[in-house]
């Protein structure tokens, strides 16, 4: 199963995918070095602050395990609702409560993105990592 990474730093998201079937087991707030997820962030450290699976439901870090669940949630995350005829969200609407489903913390085969954001950087600034590889570093690379 591939996941979509997204690590974010000072407003900016490096994204990535991988295949390593050993996140499985990890949980939203659970720290985790940044070289499991790309080569690319070797020496990062990272928090996990979310995911997301296959439908789209978020990971709530309220409930235990990788199931599927439905809560009563009012405003907040997992919630967000705009009032009709309105472009944006400028209040909370008061006493407004609606059961949605919700996915719980831990990472499964069924979660597709994670969500996570740099608690220390590692040799590699963060910057660096959205730059094109150049042609020297191709070479090398098919050199190896």
């Amino acid at each position: 199963m591939v996941f979509k990474i997204n690590v974010s730093h000072n407003g900016k998201t490096f994204k990535a995918e991988t295949e390593n079937e050993g996140l499985a087991g990890y949980s939203i707030n659970d720290k985790i070095d940044g070289k499991e997820f790309s080569p690319d962030l070797e020496g990062y450290e990272l928090l996990i602050t979310g995911t997301s699976d296959k439908s789209g439901f978020m990971g709530r870090a309220e409930i235990d395990g990788p199931n599927l669940h439905k809560l009563l949630l009012s405003y907040g995350p997992g919630m967000h609702m705009k009032p009709k005829g309105e472009t944006k969200i400028n209040r909370k609407p008061k006493g407004l409560r609606l059961r949605k489903t919700v996915r719980g913390k831990e990472i499964s085969p069924f979660t597709v993105q994670i969500n996570t954001k740099v608690l220390t950087e590692g040799k590699k600034k963060f910057d660096s990592l959205f730059e094109a590889p150049t042609e020297e570093a191709k070479e090398e690379e098919k050199k190896e």
